[in-house]
Formats: structure tokens, C-alpha cells, sequence
């Protein structure tokens, strides 16, 4: 018996963050728009530009000065990040509507699989395809691109490189026809294939997609390990895992990092910034039930031009999502590594995840009364918000807690 061929749909939503703009204010549809941090400062950063936009050579990389030099009339926009995530909520709800293995792989990518729901439609893969990014189309006013294949790395590097630049926004790619439509691309159009690794792989002779993937594959894992197998698989389109909505139940790390809003340069600064992201790790932590016993801490320095900073982890005695316990270790393990000059980002991640339901009580130290200060906080943030209750040092200028209360993904929402 002949096994059925899965379909796998990869949607994308064109300029997502300004695509929903235009849709919320009908008097931009014409205009050149761009989503941007902060409009009042000139040295923000262009989040999203939609194609009216992105035709005066405007792009994600630039700051708002760059964007107002190459389009005079540009309106700028602040991001809505509640907002963006309703709408992406809507979408999700949608795709819903025609299968239910949806996996959303960013706030703007969903992946489905309809290969047993594809028959209620009595269609074909594109013309369903076609109905769906009508049915967006209608209800949330954003367009939407659809690559489709028979796993998740075909449906992704078809969208990508293929979809995206069709008119319809709608292409099916099959894994004998990578050859004569994907092959020919330079390697860096590839998933998974940044600045960084286009410099090492053109280094290598390999400058094209398919030259990647007739690439010796013990070469590039002694290379590069996992990473380089995968990027092989990527050029292949060789990719055996399922669409599945649990996709992110399993974290294997939970972590919080940001760019700091000024240049961090005494101790006492950068001790309080560390608490404050400290506080919001473990909370998530408890709110997972898990606890975590490989501690990671990174910075970045301030001078963009001769970069500075360090990633550095350790493991810890005991697994934990006590706030003090693992900002105890946080700040050893930080001002082991610091090297004195002024940072402009920092992050904190627990790994080594494990089940919280279970635990050592111990003898000689006052965990179970840290345990229940932290869950007092956290009971008084569930009903209050996150910033009802916050410690003291958090009032001080170098305080976060507050400011990214009112943030969603470092920015307001």
C-alpha cells in the first residue's frame, strides 16, 4: 500500500508588524510606513517596513535616521506589541479552522499539516493554500505567503526563497524539483545560514545552495557538529519531524536577556539589573514547575566598534528556582568574567530542567523560607500584575523591573 504523502504548509504574514498598522489605520494604506522602537529618537531601530517602504531600500537593519534619509515622508510608527500578538492569535485561530496540527514557529510563521484534514475540502493543496490567505486576508487585513512541501524544511525554504517573491504568494516544492529551483540560490538565502556562516562556507568553495548540499556531510559535522548536519539536511530537504501544537512545552532553557538603555558601568548597576532578570527567570521557572541546575550569565560591552563580553555556565550543586539562590551565583559568576568595562547587554538561562514537584528538603540553610517569600510575590504579580510588587533596588536609576512590566518582548505594548 502506497504511504500518503504528507502536506506541510508553512504561512508567513508579508511585514507583519506594519501589515497589522495598515490594517488598523486604512489611512496609511498607501503611504510608506515603518514600525520603529522609539519614533522621538532618530537612532531607533526599524522593526518592520512594509513593501511600499522596503522599495526606497529601506530594511530591518536600519536605524530611523538611515530610513528618514532614503524616504523623506516616511511615517513611523511605535510597535503594539499586544496588539501584534492578538492578531497573530486570530491567524492561529484560522489555521485552526483547516487542521488541528498548527505550530506556530514565530509570532508571524505557522506551520500546518493538512495532510489528513485536505480531503474535507474536496481541493487540491494550493487552491486550499489560496482559500486560507483569502480568509486572513479578509479578517485580519494582513497578506500571507504559503510554501508548501512534504516536511517543515521544504515548506520553510520554499516560502523563503520562492513564495515570498511570487506574485500569488502560493508554491508547492518537491524534494526531486530542489535542483532546478533552489540549488542555483546563493547559500546565504538558506534557513539556518547567517553572515557568520556564509563567510565560512564561501571559504570553503561553497557559494550556492546546492553545492551545500552535495557537500561531503562528515566534513561539515567535524566542522561544525549537529549544526553542520543540519544545514546539509536543510539543502537536502531531508526533515522527519512532525507539526505539533506541543512544540513548546518541552523548554530545555529559560532565560531573559536585554540591551540595557544606557551603558552599565559600576557593580552595584549592573548587581541590580542582574536581581531584576534574575526575579523574572525564576518566576517563569515556577510558573513551568520545573527548577534548573546549569546556570548560564552573558554580556555584551558597550563599544560596538572592539566588542566585548563573555557567555560563561556552571553547574549547580543542586537543581533550584529560588530568586536568591540563583542570583547568589548569578553575581559570583558574573564578576568572575567581568572584565571592568561599561556592558550594554546582559542575559541570564537555567538549563538542566527538571520536574519541581518533587524535592531534597535540607538541614542547614533557610530554603523553605526563601521558597515561600518567592511564592508570595508570585501570588501578589498573578492577581496584581508584574509590577505591583518589586524589590527595593529596583527603584533605583538602574532598576528594569518596572519599565519592562509595561513591555512585551522589549517593547510597550
Amino acid at each position: 500500500m502506497k504511504k500518503k504523502e504528507r502536506i506541510i504548509m508553512l504561512f508567513d504574514m508579508q511585514s507583519f508588524y506594519a501589515s497589522v498598522e495598515k490594517a488598523t489605520n486604512p489611512e496609511y494604506k498607501d503611504k510608506p510606513l515603518v514600525v520603529a522602537g522609539d519614533p522621538t529618537r532618530r537612532s531607533g531601530i526599524v522593526l518592520a517596513a512594509c513593501p511600499i517602504s522596503k522599495s526606497f531600500g529601506i530594511s530591518t537593519v536600519d536605524r530611523l535616521g538611515e530610513a528618514h534619509m532614503k524616504c523623506r515622508d516616511i511615517i513611523v510608527v511605535q510597535p503594539r506589541m499586544q496588539l501584534y500578538i492578538d492578531v497573530s492569535m486570530q491567524i492561529m485561530r484560522i489555521l485552526e479552522s483547516y487542521t488541528d496540527l498548527v505550530e506556530p514557529y514565530s509570532i508571524d510563521e505557522l506551520f500546518i499539516d493538512v495532510t489528513n484534514s485536505i480531503h474535507l475540502f474536496n481541493t487540491t493543496p494550493e487552491e486550499l493554500a489560496l482559500a486560507i490567505q483569502q480568509n486572513i486576508l479578509i479578517q485580519t487585513g494582513v497578506w500571507s505567503r504559503a510554501g508548501i512541501g512534504e516536511n517543515k524544511i521544504l515548506a520553510k525554504v520554499c516560502c523563503d526563497i520562492i513564495a515570498k517573491k511570487n506574485k500569488s504568494g502560493i508554491f508547492t516544492l518537491r524534494k526531486e524539483e530542489l535542483e532546478k529551483h533552489i540549488w542555483h540560490k546563493p547559500v546565504e538565502d538558506l534557513w539556518g545560514v547567517g553572515s557568520k556562516m556564509r563567510r565560512h562556507l564561501n571559504l570553503m568553495g561553497i557559494l550556492t545552495i546546492g553545492q551545500l548540499a552535495k557537500a561531503s556531510l562528515t566534513l561539515l559535522t567535524k566542522k561544525w557538529g549537529v549544526n553542520g548536519q543540519v544545514l546539509w539536511q536543510c539543502a537536502n530537504g531531508i526533515d522527519n519531524s512532525p507539526v505539533t501544537i506541543s512544540t513548546h512545552d518541552n523548554q530545555k532553557v529559560i532565560g531573559n536577556g536585554m540591551t540595557l538603555p544606557r551603558d552599565y558601568c559600576t557593580a552595584w548597576e549592573i548587581d541590580v539589573v542582574l536581581l531584576d532578570m534574575v526575579s523574572q527567570v525564576c518566576r517563569r521557572l515556577r510558573q513551568k514547575k520545573v527548577r534548573g541546575s546549569v546556570l548560564n550569565v552573558s554580556c555584551m560591552g558597550a563599544d560596538w566598534d572592539r566588542p566585548t563580553g563573555f557567555s560563561r555556565q556552571m553547574k549547580l550543586s543542586t537543581s533550584t528556582n529560588i530568586t536568591e539562590e540563583v542570583y547568589a551565583h548569578s553575581k559570583k559568576l558574573f564578576h568572575q568574567h567581568w572584565d571592568g568595562l561599561p556592558i550594554r547587554k546582559i542575559g541570564v538561562s537555567i538549563a538542566g530542567l527538571e520536574s519541581d514537584e518533587v524535592y531534597q528538603l535540607t538541614l542547614f540553610d533557610d530554603q523553605e523560607k526563601k521558597r515561600k517569600i518567592d511564592q508570595v510575590m508570585d501570588l501578589v504579580k498573578d492577581r496584581f500584575g508584574e509590577a505591583a510588587i518589586v524589590r527595593a533596588s529596583s527603584f533605583t536609576s538602574a532598576g528594569q523591573t518596572r519599565d519592562r512590566a509595561a513591555k512585551i518582548g522589549g517593547h510597550y505594548k
